[in-house]
C-alpha cells in the first residue's frame, strides 16, 4: 500500500460540496484530517446550492429539513452550537395537498390536529392512522437508528439485519403498506407520498422509508431562515474554521489509483492534487464510470450501472413574482387527474405525460426577505423520467412550462402568467450536464429493496482501497437525513487519522 504523502496530518480530498461532502468534510477535520474539499461549480452546496437573479433568492434543490439533529451533531463535533450559525424553524404546517377533486389534505404538526384533520377526511380511518404512526415508528428505530449510520460492508451484514426486515416487511412497498392501515384515497397517497421526496416509486420502494412519517412527526419539518443556503454557507465556515480548505471551480477529472489503492485526484487543468484518502460526493455512476475510468472494477462496472433502476428527475421552474399569495403555504402539493398512472409512466415506460403533479415552493412564506418588497418567490418541481425517456428538453422545456404556469394559475396562483418577473428552468439535461448525474437522474439509484443497504455502492469502495462515498448513490439513500447519514458512516470505515 503507497506510504502517506507527507509527514504532516493525512491529507483528505474530497471530491464535490453537496451536503454529504461537506458533512464528510467536517467530520474528518474533526479526526485530525486535513481536508481539501474540491468543487467544480463556483459556488458549495451541489443540488443544495443557491442562486440569485433580479433581487431574489432561490434554492436550487432541497427545501426540507426533517432531522435536525445530524446537523446539530456537525457543530458539536466543532464546539460551536448550531443555532448561532442558523436560525432553523420548525413549521406548524408540512405540507397541504390538493387534490384534483377539489379536496385538500393538511399535514400538520400538532399531534391533536392531525388526527382532526384525519377524522375530517375519514372518521373510520383514525384507529388505522395511529396504527400506522406506531409502525412508522418501529421501522424507525430499526431502519434509522440502527442501520442508517451502519456500514453494509458484507453480506453478513445483511444476514444480521435480515430478521428484523422480514419482521417489518420490507418487501412490501410503501404505498401497499400505507394501503394495509388506511382506507380513504387522500390518507393513502399522504401516508406514502414521501419516497418521491428521494427518487422512489412509491408502488415499489421498500416499506422502509415509512420511517420518515415517523422522522416527521417526531422532529417536525424545518425550515433555514435565509434558505437551504444558510446551512450550506455554515457547513463551509465550520471547515474553513478548522483550518482546512473548499476550493471552487475545480473539476475534477480523474481519481488517481496505484496499486488498487486511491492516491489522489488529477483536475481538468492537469493538476494533480495528493491524497491519502480520497472521499467521492460525486454521483456514484459517475465516479465510477467516468473518475475510475482506467482503474480495474470487479463489482461497479458500468454494465452494472446500466442495468440498474435509476431514479426519476426533475423539472423544476424557478419564478418570482411582482405580487404576493398570502394563502399558498410554505409547501404545497398538487396532484394531477391521475397518480398510478402517472408515476408508471414517469418509472417504467419513461414518457414524458401530457398530466402532472407538482410540488409549489413557496419560501417567502416564511422568509420575506427572500424576495423584493411586495414580491413572492416560488418553485414548481415536476417529477419526470430521467434521460433514458429520450425527451429533447431544448424543445419540449418552455411548452412543458407554460403548461404548468397554466395548471397553477387555473388553481392556486390565479394570474399567474401576468405577474412573473423573473424566471429559470432546469431539467433532466441539467442534472447531467450541470450535477454530472448519470442518465440526467436526480437522486442516484432508485431506492428498491434490491438497491438498498449491501446492494447499493459501499460506503467504502469495494473496487479502490482508501475510496470512500458519500452522498444519495451510496447507504442510506438520497434526501438531507439520508445524506448526511452517508458522512457518519465514514467514523467507522474511516481509519483515524493517526493510523494513516
Amino acid at each position: 500500500m503507497p506510504a502517506r504523502i507527507s509527514r504532516q496530518k493525512p491529507h483528505a480530498v474530497v471530491v464535490g460540496s453537496g451536503f454529504g461532502g461537506l458533512a464528510a468534510a467536517v467530520r474528518l477535520g474533526a479526526r485530525g484530517y486535513r481536508v481539501t474539499v474540491l468543487e467544480r461549480l463556483e459556488q458549495p452546496g451541489g443540488r443544495a446550492s443557491v442562486f440569485r437573479q433580479d433581487g431574489f433568492t432561490f434554492d436550487a434543490g432541497p427545501t426540507i429539513i426533517t432531522a435536525p439533529f445530524l446537523f446539530e451533531e456537525l457543530w458539536e463535533l466543532c464546539g460551536r452550537k448550531f443555532s448561532d450559525d442558523v436560525d432553523l424553524r420548525a413549521l406548524d404546517r408540512f405540507y397541504r395537498i390538493i387534490f384534483d377533486d377539489g379536496g385538500h389534505f393538511d399535514c400538520v404538526a400538532d399531534d391533536g390536529a392531525m388526527k382532526r384533520e384525519v377524522a375530517r377526511i375519514s372518521p373510520g380511518d383514525v384507529d388505522g392512522y395511529e396504527r400506522f404512526m406506531r409502525h412508522s415508528e418501529a421501522i424507525f428505530r430499526v431502519g434509522f437508528e440502527q442501520l442508517a449510520h451502519v456500514p453494509f460492508g458484507s453480506l453478513a451484514d445483511m444476514a444480521r439485519v435480515a430478521p428484523e426486515m422480514v419482521r417489518l416487511r420490507a418487501d412490501r412497498s410503501v404505498y401497499a403498506t400505507a394501503a394495509k392501515f388506511v382506507r380513504h384515497p387522500y390518507l393513502r397517497f399522504a401516508l406514502s407520498f414521501h419516497p418521491l421526496f428521494v427518487g422512489g416509486n412509491p408502488f415499489r420502494t421498500t416499506s422502509i422509508y415509512c420511517l420518515i412519517s415517523f422522522l416527521e412527526r417526531n422532529w417536525g419539518v424545518h425550515f433555514a431562515m435565509g434558505g437551504t443556503g444558510a446551512l450550506v454557507n455554515g457547513l463551509v465556515g465550520l471547515i474553513e474554521g478548522q483550518g482546512n480548505v473548499v476550493r471552487y471551480g475545480q473539476d475534477v477529472s480523474e481519481i488517481i489509483v496505484d496499486s488498487g489503492c486511491a492516491t489522489g485526484v488529477r483536475l481538468a487543468s492537469g493538476e494533480v492534487v495528493p491524497a491519502d484518502i480520497v472521499v467521492a460526493n460525486s454521483d456514484g455512476g459517475w465516479t465510477y464510470e467516468k473518475l475510475l475510468a482506467g482503474a480495474p472494477r470487479r463489482r461497479w462496472t458500468n454494465r452494472r450501472f446500466d442495468r440498474s433502476r435509476h431514479s426519476m428527475s426533475l423539472f423544476i421552474w424557478y419564478f418570482g413574482t411582482n405580487r404576493t399569495y398570502p394563502d399558498v403555504p410554505h409547501h404545497t402539493i398538487l396532484l394531477g387527474p391521475r397518480y398510478r398512472a402517472l408515476i408508471a409512466d414517469i418509472f417504467d415506460r419513461k414518457v414524458l405525460a401530457k398530466d402532472f403533479s407538482l410540488y409549489l415552493h413557496r419560501p417567502t412564506a416564511s422568509d420575506p426577505a427572500l424576495a423584493p418588497v411586495g414580491c413572492d418567490g416560488f418553485y414548481v418541481l415536476s417529477p419526470v423520467p430521467h434521460l433514458d425517456s429520450n425527451v429533447d428538453w431544448t424543445r419540449q422545456a418552455e411548452p412543458y412550462r407554460q403548461a404548468i404556469a397554466k395548471r397553477l394559475s387555473e388553481t392556486i396562483l390565479p394570474g399567474l402568467e401576468d405577474h412573473v418577473v423573473t424566471s429559470r428552468l432546469f431539467t433532466p439535461q441539467d442534472f447531467r450536464d450541470r450535477l454530472l448525474s448519470i442518465k440526467g437522474a436526480a437522486f442516484g439509484l432508485e431506492p428498491v429493496l434490491t438497491q438498498s443497504a449491501w446492494f447499493r455502492p459501499h460506503n467504502r469502495s469495494e473496487d479502490v482501497d482508501r475510496l470512500y462515498l458519500v452522498g444519495a448513490s451510496t447507504h442510506p439513500g438520497a434526501g438531507v437525513p439520508g445524506v448526511l447519514s452517508s458522512a457518519r458512516i465514514l467514523d467507522s470505515v474511516v481509519p483515524d487519522a493517526a493510523f494513516v
